[in-house]
């Protein structure tokens, strides 16, 4: 199983870093793993680089729009995905942070409708090594 972070970006940094992911990931990857000791330097890292995600809403607008039109459901805080005919079953978690996203394959829907709602997020996996912004999904999903 696959774990993203999926980040709102400010825009300064999105136009910074836009043509250089890879700095920006080492930059979230370093905040990721930072020792305990480091914990106030890593959070105001992170608020100097992140916006907040509006969590109640976008909780309720994806309910509220995909629970008839795909293989939807949501339990408490927990949306998931489960479509066989993909071959797909995903888990994402909003929080005011960030978007936490599991997933069984190489790829997810949640990306897609995400990619709808915000181009410009920024999705992780730090165990893995795999970063990208939702903009430019279509292509990543295409080369893997």
């Amino acid at each position: 199983m696959k774990v993203y972070y999926i980040f709102k970006l400010k825009e300064e940094f999105i136009n910074l870093y836009k043509d250089t992911p890879s700095i920006l990931y080492n930059i979230l990857r370093s905040i990721y793993y930072l020792d305990k000791e480091e914990v106030d330097y890593g959070y105001n890292l992170f608020k100097q680089l992140t916006s907040p995600i509006e969590k109640s809403t976008l909780d309720r607008n994806l309910f509220i729009k995909y629970h008839r039109e795909i293989p939807y459901s949501k339990r408490k805080d927990i949306h998931y995905i489960n479509n066989l005919y993909r071959n797909e079953i995903s888990r994402m978690i909003v929080s005011n942070c960030y978007i936490k996203l599991e997933v069984e394959q190489n790829f997810s829907t949640f990306f897609e409708i995400l990619k709808e709602i915000n181009s410009n997020l920024f999705a992780c996996s730090f165990k893995t090594i795999d970063f990208f912004f939702l903009d430019d999904y279509p292509r990543i999903c295409l080369s893997n």
